[in-house]
């Protein structure tokens, strides 16, 4: 059985825990802190302490990139499910660098106001230390100074994807596609403190994330 490693806001295990409810196969969650990362560091023997990771059996999976998707590919290829056509690589590639850097970047910030909230008082001093330590002191009090101009910046970010569903049920064919479930992990991530609802500018991207909540693989 697959075991995912994962943290249940991460935005970049929230796609792969969505791709595995999708294929329909057996998976096991295993949730490490936030900033908790022994046990993936104990798996990966040292190469690797991010997440999400994968074990099935032996075999341990993670992504070391910033660019490759290998756990993603490494489930599309196992589980058969042709999230990666050739004839949308390049394509594909672009859009999610673009969901990556320009909707997590204000994904991340706008949930992690919550932090409090999202974590148990036992982890809630690393996670800020973390944070603070990356993004300099004060830096989550001032996202959430600045928490409509975030709001604002991610609304402006998901225009051309309320744009391409105009004219298509999911972003790239008429089947969910690997940036499907990379921007919906993005904006599930989002969602996660439950301050938030999708703008209401955007009601196609609206429709197709209550598509992709509940959709299984045919």
């Amino acid at each position: 059985m697959i075991e995912l490693i994962q943290f249940p806001f991460s935005p970049f295990c929230l796609p792969t825990r969505r791709i595995l409810e999708f294929s329909g196969a057996k998976f096991k969650i295993i949730n490490v802190p936030a900033q908790e990362r022994s046990l993936v560091w104990k798996l990966t023997r040292g190469q690797y302490y991010g997440v999400p990771t994968l074990r099935n059996g032996k075999k341990v999976i993670f992504d070391d990139t910033d660019d490759q998707q290998i756990v993603a590919k490494y489930l599309d290829a196992k589980l058969k499910l042709g999230l990666f056509p050739a004839a949308q690589e390049g394509v594909q590639s672009l859009l999610w660098r673009y969901i990556e850097n320009d909707i997590e970047g204000a994904t991340f910030r706008l949930n992690d106001i919550y932090y409090r909230e999202n974590l148990p008082a036992n982890q809630q001093l690393q996670y800020l230390r973390f944070k603070e330590r990356k993004f300099g002191r004060g830096c989550i009090a001032q996202w959430h100074r600045d928490q409509k101009v975030w709001l604002k910046k991610l609304e402006t970010s998901l225009v051309p994807f309320e744009q391409m569903l105009a004219h298509s049920e999911f972003l790239l064919a008429d089947r969910p596609l690997f940036v499907d479930f990379d921007l919906f992990g993005m904006l599930e991530n989002f969602l996660y403190s439950g301050h938030y609802q999708l703008p209401k500018s955007h009601p196609n991207l609206r429709e197709w994330h209550g598509c992709m909540k509940s959709i299984k693989l045919a």
